[in-house]
């Protein structure tokens, strides 16, 4: 990074985040022309947006890994290079498994996030390390509302927004080329956990095909039944590939460590709650009120700006309450959001008022994900935290994809809401919790982000 401005290059990395993730959902609203394209069925289609985030869940602690050993910016230029690839793939694709395997490669960006952070880390000024993490943690929610956007304003074709979206990734390679600069480190030396990122992948797979075919084939039938099942033996051998590996592809005790444990639940339903109201928005809106893309996206404006907004107030926020107090809050607000959603969904007027509601309650909740993460760890287990906590959102927003389209297809919209609703509440409850239960003064939490800064994580 340019020593006297390391904000040009944390900009620089906030649009390559924002990029990064705005693959996510910029498929969302074209599930229907998907479906109809590729002569599939709804279920069928929903599997391009969760083969991104599956891909993104097992890449975020392997990329981080690697970038630990080979650097992270040279890691986020390779990331960024697959969602150009990924991109290209999908766009010259004519059948589902061609756009699927397209948005494999595009899911390889979700690292871009820890990486980011990483790098921020050891140049950002202490006094100023909580404002950039915020905005590197927001952009993941702007990046999510303007996925929806950008569909909006492509239209129908699926083509054309995969090629937008290499475009974008293309640029943002060469910005982070030109912008960012790492300090030479040397290898920790351990190589990465390749046994556990397959056994994660495999067991995954498992639970989200069933979940999302259950309703399908039937929840008990034996295609249901055997792939649940094998979910859980092959889940059980990565606890144990785990625990055995010298560096695990995840550090199973942070998952449960009392510092981090709120924050890991409330990212996993934080996750699932923007997936499953978006989603399940797209899919009223186009049913219900005859919306088109382009419709679709207008929508979901509110939510875009709105996270923006908050993402630029993050810094001065996170001085001013802790962490876990505005995830709680921001959670609070998606629950009020999508409960609205769920009781009433059948105008215009509803869907604006709700995604504006919406925008305030994840702008607030991602922005202040990463800090209440780390603020009560070790120094040394910043990077495990850190890890974790982005792993188990895109997790969640995997899940929210299976389960939307299970319940869409089961029990109607509102109850597709009004899981989102749940969901969002029990965040808020975890990190109530949390913060109730870890209370640190904010000084404390301060030094620890800026401990991790000259530990170099």
């Amino acid at each position: 990074m340019y020593k006297k401005s390391p904000w040009v290059a944390v900009c620089v990395l906030a649009f390559g985040v924002a990029v990064g993730t705005l693959q996510m959902t910029a498929v969302v609203p074209m599930l229907p022309a998907l479906q109809r394209e590729l002569q599939t069925s709804l279920t069928s289609a929903s599997w391009t947006v969760t083969a991104s985030l599956l891909s993104g869940a097992i890449s975020i602690p392997l990329l981080s890994r690697l970038g630990d050993l080979y650097g992270r910016r040279r890691v986020a230029m390779v990331s960024l290079g697959l969602l150009v690839a990924g991109s290209v793939v999908a766009a010259l694709a004519t059948t589902l498994a061609g756009v699927v395997a397209g948005r494999v490669l595009q899911g390889l960006a979700a690292p871009l996030l820890p990486l980011a952070m990483g790098i921020a880390r050891q140049e950002v000024p202490r006094d100023r390390l909580p404002t950039a993490i915020g905005v590197l943690s927001a952009m993941m929610g702007v990046g999510s509302g303007g996925g929806m956007i950008l569909a909006g304003l492509v239209g129908g074709g699926y083509q054309a927004l995969f090629w937008i979206l290499a475009g974008l990734a293309a640029v943002g390679t060469g910005l982070v080329a030109v912008f960012v600069s790492e300090p030479a480190r040397p290898a920790p030396g351990a190589r990465p956990d390749f046994a556990g990122a397959a056994l994660m992948a495999a067991w995954l797979v498992c639970l989200l095909l069933a979940v999302s075919k259950g309703t399908v084939w039937g929840w008990t039938s034996a295609a249901t039944l055997g792939l649940l099942a094998g979910g859980v033996v092959l889940c059980a051998a990565w606890v144990l590939s785990a625990r055995r590996a010298a560096a695990p592809l995840i550090e199973l005790p942070m998952l449960l460590h009392r510092g981090t444990v709120g924050a890991t639940v409330a990212s996993l339903l934080l996750g699932f709650a923007l997936f499953g109201v978006i989603t399940t928005l797209s899919s009223v809106a186009q049913a219900r009120l005859g919306a088109s893309v382009l419709q679709v996206g207008l929508y979901l404006l509110p939510t875009a700006l709105l996270m923006l907004a908050v993402s630029l107030l993050a810094g001065r926020l996170m001085r001013r309450f802790s962490a876990s107090s505005l995830v709680a809050a921001g959670s609070s607000v998606v629950a009020v959001a999508a409960l609205w959603l769920s009781l009433s969904h059948g105008s215009p007027a509803a869907l604006y008022g709700a995604a504006t509601v919406l925008g305030l309650g994840i702008g607030l909740g991602y922005a202040a994900l990463g800090t209440m993460a780390v603020e009560h760890v070790q120094p040394a287990k910043t990077a495990a935290a850190g890890g974790v906590n982005a792993l188990v959102r895109v997790v969640g927003s995997s899940l929210a994809g299976a389960v939307t389209a299970a319940v869409l297809s089961g029990a109607g919209a509102g109850w597709s809401f009004a899981v989102s609703a749940i969901a969002a509440l029990v965040s808020a409850v975890f990190a109530f919790a949390q913060g109730a239960l870890a209370r640190t003064p904010s000084h404390v939490a301060v030094e620890a982000v800026q401990t991790a800064a000259r530990e170099a994580v």
